[in-house]
Formats: C-alpha cells, sequence, structure tokens
C-alpha cells in the first residue's frame, strides 16, 4: 500500500529545516548503503551522528505524530531516526530493495523494515526528474510531492530515484516497524479506519459506527505484535 499524506510539515516548518540541513556537512550517500544499494546508488547524505541530523529528525518525529493519516496507515511501533538525502543533477538511485533490518549507530536502535517513508524538502518545480518511482503488485507508481508532504510504502517494493537533470532534490528518509507486519492486513485496518471516519462525519450517531469500531480493534488485536 502506497499513502501520500500532505503537509506533515508546515511550509515555516520545511523552510526552518531546510535552512539547517543546507548549512551542514553532506557526505557521499553510500555511508548508510548495504553492498547491492551501494552498486546503485549516487547522492549525498548527513552523516547520522550529527547533530543538525538529531535536531531536525526530532522535529519530523513529532510532525508524524499529529498526523492522523501517518499513524493510521503505518501503526508505527518504532520509527528510525529520520536521515536526509540530496540529489544534485545526474545523481540518482537505481532498482533496490531496502534491507530488512536497520540499526541506528548513533542509538544502536535495530528495527524491521516494514515500510519505508520519504518526507520531500524541495517543492516539485525547483528541480526535474527526481521522481520516487515505486514497483508492487498493482503496477508503477511515480511519486514527486509538495515539500512537507510524505510517501509511505512497503520496504518490501522494488523503487527508485529517477536522476535528478535541473534543480537539487532534498528529502528526508526513514523507516518504520509497524504494529501490523503484513502490508495486506494494514491496508485492511487502514481501509476500515478510512470508512469508519468517513461514516462519522457523515452521521456520528449510526449505531454501525460500534460494531464497525470493535471489528477494527478486535482485528488489531488479533494482529498486532509488541
Amino acid at each position: 500500500m502506497l499513502v501520500q499524506i500532505p503537509n506533515v510539515l508546515t511550509a515555516a516548518e520545511v523552510v526552518a529545516l531546510r535552512t539547517r540541513i543546507d548549512a551542514t556537512r553532506w557526505v557521499d550517500g553510500n555511508v548508510t548503503s548495504g553492498h547491492q544499494s551501494a552498486q546503485a546508488k549516487s547522492n549525498e547524505q548527513i552523516p547520522e551522528d550529527s547533530p543538525v541530523a538529531r535536531e531536525c529528525g526530532e522535529t519530523i518525529l513529532k510532525a508524524l505524530s499529529r498526523s492522523p493519516l501517518f499513524v493510521s496507515s503505518a501503526l508505527p511501533a518504532r520509527v528510525f531516526p529520520p536521515l536526509f538525502n540530496r540529489y544534485r543533477e545526474g545523481m540518482t538511485f537505481a532498482n533496490h530493495v531496502d534491507s530488512a533490518l536497520r540499526t541506528h549507530g548513533p542509538s544502536g536502535m535495530r528495527i524491521r523494515t516494514d515500510l519505508s517513508a520519504t518526507l520531500f524538502l524541495a517543492d516539485p518545480e525547483q528541480y526535474d526528474g527526481g521522481e520516487l518511482v515505486i514497483d508492487d503488485n498493482f503496477g508503477m507508481h511515480s511519486v514527486k510531492l509538495q515539500a512537507g508532504a510524505l510517501a509511505v510504502y512497503p520496504s518490501s517494493s522494488l523503487h527508485r530515484v529517477n536522476a535528478v537533470t535541473r534543480g537539487t532534490r532534498v528529502a528526508s528518509f526513514f523507516w518504520i516497524q509497524s504494529l501490523v507486519r503484513d502490508d495486506a492486513r494494514r491496508t485492511v485496518l487502514f481501509d476500515l479506519d478510512m470508512a469508519v471516519i468517513r461514516l462519522t462525519q457523515r452521521d456520528a450517531q449510526a449505531p454501525e459506527l460500534v460494531s464497525l469500531t470493535a471489528v477494527y480493534h478486535n482485528l488489531l488485536r488479533m494482529w498486532s505484535e509488541p
């Protein structure tokens, strides 16, 4: 399931983050690559032990916690501390699948990567190319969102970043270990939650709401992991 979430960060938060990260030190993006990814990847990153990355990452984590759509779609148990990358002209990241397990060096946090996330920090008109392209069972999806918007998708998906041909693509990226490991089950829960929300907006007194809410929580109880 691919979910696009607008306005995770406000315009002011994007400007503040960009002011911080644009002025800090960037290194070769292969510092976080596995063997396969290192053959396919050409970009730059902020080192994960950078104080700027840590502080800006905390801003992003707070923003995620106030996004009902993120919580509903990801059902996060643990979120990897956000990292930051940029693609200048000619840079790209060819087809790859994210590693199943990730360890954050500075903190020692280790998570299973159920979901991958890209938080766009540059508007589409600021660069050409640079689309996030995701291949799944339902076809190919090309994603290029406004600054402050988030794309969340299964880490098991084959995906890539098209070459940038003008400007600079800047983003934050991270992974999520979900309370519900299976993507199909997460999709069922997300669709059910969205149906409950729509019904509530239409008729908050609808008697079906109690039953549907009970079904949602009973399924979550059955499928969730500690």
